[in-house]
Formats: C-alpha cells, structure tokens, sequence
C-alpha cells in the first residue's frame, strides 16, 4: 500500500520504499507548504501530480543530474549563445516563467503544474528558495527554466521553450553561473534525451542522497515546524548582470 502522509508532523518514509512500478512513487498525502516541499528536496523528493489527484510525493531511481562543469555545448548551441541575440536575467518573471511551463504543449493532454502548484512555488520564490531564468528575445520571453536552490544544489522542475534553443540558452547560463561561483550539482528528476545531449547523466538514487546529505547535512526523521532552508551558496545575481530583460 502507497503510505498516506497527514499534513502534521512533516515525515517521509525512507526513499529506499519507493515504488518501482511506477518508479519512484513514494508516497500520497501531506501538503504543499513551504516546510514540506523543502524538507521533500533535502531528501531527494518532488511533488508530481495532476489536478484529479492527491499530491504524490516521487524519488526515482536512477535520477537524471547535470555536474556544472560536466555541461556539453555543441558547436551549433555555442553559436546561437554568441550571435542568437538571447538576453539572460535571473528572477525578474518568476510567476510568467511558471505560466509559461504550465502552458498545454503539443501531445500533453494536460499539466501537472496546477493552480496549487503554481501558488505553492510562488510562496518559496517569496522566501528565496525557488529562482527563475529567463531568457528574451527581441523584448520577449522567449524561454526559461525554474527550480528549488539549497546550498550548492538546484532542482530543477521544469523549463519552456517558443524560439529555437531558448530553454538550452537558460541551462547553459544557470551551469555557467554555478559552476562559476560553487555550485555542484543540477537535478534534472528524470531522464531525457534533450537534457543529455547537454551533459546530464543517471546516477544511482543511493549516490544523490549521498550528495545531499554531505552538502546540506542529514535530515531528521521528523521536520521542526516552520520553513528553514539552507540558502544557496551562490548568488543568482550573477545571473541576473548577464544582461537587463525589457523594461
């Protein structure tokens, strides 16, 4: 039986109870508020879930990650970097970012970013947990990406694309900045043949909860109430002096 997770305290079973089928399905229940989606990322967790279902909480296995200074740009990509005419900022349309992910894309019947997704990661944008980048073009969001930083790691949820390599541009500047200023790893959940073609590879879940635990320290059974977080060890201002976004 998949564990049914009260909103009080803030608990998650061990990852290691995963589901294999589907792979990673960990657990149903609790909430969205700031304690649990920080405390779910300290452990290698994610919400994932559509509007007709209860939150589900997933840790998969392998997982998808990108090493900053492992980033892969093909000749092509370094050419539409330098002469595409791309802007970067960082954190200056956070909410049109998350819009823009939830938007209906060509053979998805439907999102799993709702309403109460959207909320939920507009409040940890507040406390400074959750960062955009965005990426214009010609005075138009043209791409971006967003995701959770704590200490030298950030979890990414989900990037955009609506001109050619826009989203590539925004991971490539997110790397850069990392790699540039500390940062260690990119958790990109879940396989895929566009994120590794830039570099990212699957590891075995045990070794990015190792990585977790010796980078932002081992989480207690139990999660005290409120909404502590390791803050990133990095500065996404470093993103942002990339270039000014429209005004």
């Amino acid at each position: 039986m998949l564990p049914w997770l009260s909103e009080h305290p803030t608990r998650f079973p061990p990852v290691a109870t995963a589901l294999r089928d589907p792979d990673g399905l960990l657990a149903a229940g609790g909430a969205l508020s700031p304690g649990w989606l920080l405390a779910a990322y300290r452990r290698g967790i994610f919400p994932w879930y559509s509007d007709d279902q209860p939150i589900l909480w997933w840790s998969p296995d392998p997982r998808m990650v990108l090493f900053p200074e492992a980033l892969k740009v093909r000749r092509s990509l370094a050419k539409r970097l330098r002469h595409g005419g791309f802007t970067v900022t960082a954190d200056r349309a956070f909410d049109a970012v998350m819009s823009a992910c939830a938007a209906p894309r060509q053979g998805q019947p439907g999102t799993w970013i709702t309403d109460e997704m959207r909320e939920a990661y507009g409040r940890l944008h507040a406390l400074g947990a959750a960062h955009s980048v965005e990426v214009w073009h010609q005075g138009r969001l043209a791409g971006g990406l967003y995701g959770v930083a704590l200490g030298p790691v950030f979890f990414g949820e989900s990037m955009f694309t609506r001109v050619p390599d826009a989203s590539k541009v925004a991971l490539v500047h997110l790397a850069r900045a990392m790699a540039a200023a500390g940062g260690r790893l990119i958790d990109c959940q879940m396989h895929t043949p566009h994120l590794a073609s830039l570099g990212a590879r699957d590891i075995a879940r045990a070794e990015f909860i190792g990585y977790l635990e010796e980078w932002l320290g081992k989480p207690p059974p139990v999660e005290p109430d409120g909404a502590c977080f390791t803050p990133a060890c990095w500065s996404f201002a470093a993103l942002g002096e990339l270039g000014e976004g429209p005004q």
